[in-house]
């Protein structure tokens, strides 16, 4: 069963992906990302209720970690506009196996970061198998990286200074952040009736659902099986994409794929800490409380 919970939740989080992406034509990413994190944040208010929380001079974790949030998803989702999404997701990985690297000292750290730096190279469109891949979609996922790895380490403080009720809190920054940039790309379309219906949806497939799945499989799950088995979420978006959105990648894209997902499942079970070393929920849940 827990096995099963966390291939649904990887599904889930790719497939409220494509969801999202079906909103481009008509808020653009920056729209659909404020949607998504407007209605996540409603949810994840009404759960953990982050009014009870007592800041006292502990804010500026709780901000800077939902600066972190709504920047990891801006990118991420500007991103979906360049490059197919198992691509993206790949690259977006580099932020947390970055992070899970720097806890291990063990040499074959070297082996992961020789995996994922091929990876990467692999992608770049210096050769015919690449060449569709635009600089922008990678540069993008790189800097939703970047916005991941600061995440993890802002959301392990803000989760040990406020508990749980720090991703709420975190998420509402985020939602502030993101509206008046989505609100300046997409203005009143953003209040059309089919839009929010997609974005209430999105809201629920990406976050609530595989927050709750994740949320089982810890409690039954070695965190280091756990971290190991969320490290397929690029060839499932991968999957996803080509099925859903006919996103038709070449041999050595998959290969690409492939040598990251080696990297950041080598690089979680390396790590030496003792919750969920890599894979942190890019959109809620601070490190060290749930996976992605």
């Amino acid at each position: 069963m827990a096995i099963g919970a966390v291939l649904v939740a990887m599904t889930c989080i790719s497939g409220g992906a494509t969801i999202a992406k079906q909103l481009f034509p008509f808020v653009g990413p920056s729209g659909a990302t404020a949607l998504r994190l407007g209605f996540a944040a409603v949810i994840m208010t009404l759960i953990f209720r982050p009014w009870r929380l007592s800041l006292k001079g502990n804010w500026r974790t709780l901000t800077i970690y939902g600066l972190c949030l709504a920047g990891m998803n801006l990118a991420l989702y500007a991103a979906l506009q360049f490059i197919p999404l198992g691509i993206a997701i790949a690259i977006e990985f580099i932020g947390p196996l970055g992070v899970a690297i720097a806890t291990s000292r063990k040499k074959t750290d070297f082996v992961w970061i020789g995996l994922a730096a091929t990876g990467l190279a692999m992608l770049l469109p210096v050769h015919s198998a690449a060449i569709a891949l635009d600089y922008r979609g990678l540069v993008l996922a790189a800097l939703a990286g970047l916005f991941w790895a600061c995440y993890i380490i802002t959301g392990k403080r803000a989760g040990q200074q406020h508990g749980a009720a720090a991703s709420a809190a975190g998420m509402i920054v985020a939602a502030i952040v993101a509206a008046p940039i989505g609100i300046a790309q997409a203005g009143q379309d953003l209040l059309l009736p089919g839009v929010l219906v997609l974005g209430l949806v999105v809201a629920i497939v990406s976050s609530a659902i595989p927050y709750s799945l994740e949320m089982v499989a810890l409690g039954k799950l070695p965190s280091n099986t756990f971290g190991t088995m969320m490290s397929a979420e690029p060839a499932i978006g991968a999957l996803i994409g080509m099925l859903v959105l006919g996103e038709v990648l070449g041999v050595s894209q998959w290969a690409a794929i492939g040598l990251i997902v080696m990297a950041s499942a080598g690089a979680g079970l390396s790590s030496k800490r003792t919750g969920c070393p890599t894979q942190i929920d890019r959109c809620e849940i601070p490190a060290g409380k749930v996976s992605i």
